[in-house]
């Protein structure tokens, strides 16, 4: 696998696998393209975190998935809606790229 180059303007976008709970089974890996922000950006956009409805939080922080439906309100709406967990999972998993990415191999 070829090593990611360093440079010092990130990528707009990332990818990253989120494990949706899925009652009675084990997580499903669905991956997510995020948007970044620099530091600046993620504070201010944290600080305005509170009371935001979490199809809005997604729509913010994510720009695609590689599920067959549409990245799209009505579709984030059945996700959360059928898969309860899966709101924080995604927060989370965007949270830790954000703050914590990948050290080592």
């Amino acid at each position: 696998m070829a090593k990611t180059k360093f440079v010092l303007t990130p990528n707009p976008t990332f990818k990253a696998k989120v494990n949706i709970p899925i009652p009675g089974a084990s997580p499903e890996p669905v991956e997510f393209i995020f948007k970044h922000r620099n530091k600046d950006d993620y504070l201010e956009w944290a600080k305005n975190l509170e009371g935001k409805d979490e199809v809005d939080m997604i729509l913010e922080i994510a720009t695609g998935w590689e599920l067959a439906d549409p990245f799209d309100r009505e579709s984030v709406e059945r996700m959360i809606q059928g898969y309860i967990g899966s709101a924080r999972a995604i927060f989370d998993a965007y949270v830790f790229q954000q703050t914590n990415a990948k050290l080592g191999n």
